[in-house]
């Protein structure tokens, strides 16, 4: 169903940034809509790690990528945000004083401020150019992404790439998969030195199979069914490989589609912001988490979230024109909405 909507504040994206900053303006009485192009919370951490740990999230030693996401989804309930997913932004007006954007799904928000924390942009998997991918992708035979490690215990698993996603993949789950071969065209991988070296360490005590250097050439099964991949060399020497999932790592295409047309002051694909408020150059629109970028910006998780709260004070003064602020600690004023 479309919706017309009047807020206070817009947020384009739904991942830590964006989750984080509908608290920050809650607790400054300011209303959010919430926007994403998924269809669930969490922007990358929800789509393409739920289960992989994080180790830089202050006060979590470890925490998996959907277990954050559920904290933050939580720590913003109490303000009541308002969800709307699967929809793109497409257009944007500005008039009186006011924004409205326009979605893929006819929705129309009203705010007087808008925070893009849509990290690169909308985003999907890079596709191997396969025959009858559709139908295996359709069957969840192939995919782009582990959602649930538990899905693959006692199944044989192709994967293939050679970054971080594929070589973190392949340890975890050579302890739970019948069988894991590891595809990559050399035998240099992409990923962080130490997951490497653990990769060429289980590959040499027999627990992952290395198909190297080979890079995938087709589909086997009924086009839903997978029975095996087939694999090729630069030389066109051919391989079958008996499988049940293939997991193709080979990144994602981002962009920031419409986003990008909207006089930002655009950096390549990122969008520059004043650094104290994270205000673009266009006045009520702003730009947190790894959307936006400055001097010294680091992308981390957790800039995001210092960024989602100085927007959150820059904002004040337009949804509440004239009112002075005063800043409080949460020990001291609690949470607005629980009195």
């Amino acid at each position: 169903m479309t919706a017309h909507i009047e807020t206070d504040v817009a947020i384009i994206g739904a991942g830590p940034a964006g989750l984080f900053a509908v608290f920050e303006c809650g607790m400054l009485r300011m209303k959010c809509v919430v926007i994403d192009a998924l269809e669930a919370l969490g922007g990358q951490c929800s789509a393409l790690y739920p289960e992989k740990p994080i180790f830089d999230i202050p006060a979590h030693p470890r925490i998996a990528g959907g277990d954050l996401i559920r904290e933050l989804e939580t720590q913003a309930q109490p303000f009541t945000p308002l969800y709307l997913l699967g929809r793109r932004v497409e257009r944007l007006l500005e008039e009186d004083g006011h924004f409205t954007l326009g979605t893929s799904e006819g929705d129309s928000v009203r705010a007087r401020a808008v925070v893009l924390a849509a990290g690169a942009g909308a985003f999907g998997p890079n596709r191997p150019p396969l025959e009858d991918l559709p139908g295996y992708e359709r069957a969840g035979a192939v995919r782009y992404m582990v959602s649930r490690r538990e899905d693959f215990r006692g199944k044989r698993v192709v994967i293939a790439g050679g970054g971080d996603s594929a070589v973190d993949w392949a340890l975890s789950l050579k302890e739970i998969a019948r069988k894991v071969t590891v595809v990559h065209r050399r035998p240099k991988f992409r990923a962080a030195p130490e997951t490497a070296a653990q990769l060429d360490a289980a590959a040499a005590r027999g627990e992952v199979e290395m198909a190297i250097p080979y890079q995938l050439h087709g589909l086997k099964g009924d086009g839903e069914t997978l029975t095996h991949v087939t694999l090729s060399t630069l030389k066109g020497e051919e391989r079958d490989v008996e499988a049940d999932h293939l997991l193709a790592f080979f990144g994602l295409s981002m962009e920031l589609g419409p986003i990008a047309e909207w006089g930002l002051g655009m950096d390549r694909s990122h969008i520059r912001v004043e650094p104290s408020t994270c205000e673009t150059s266009r006045p009520g629109i702003y730009a947190i988490g790894d959307v936006a970028t400055y001097p010294g910006k680091l992308k981390l998780i957790l800039q995001g979230f210092s960024e989602a709260a100085m927007a959150a004070h820059a904002i004040h003064p337009r949804v509440h024109p004239g009112e002075a602020l005063h800043f409080e600690y949460s020990t001291s004023k609690g949470v607005p909405a629980h009195g």
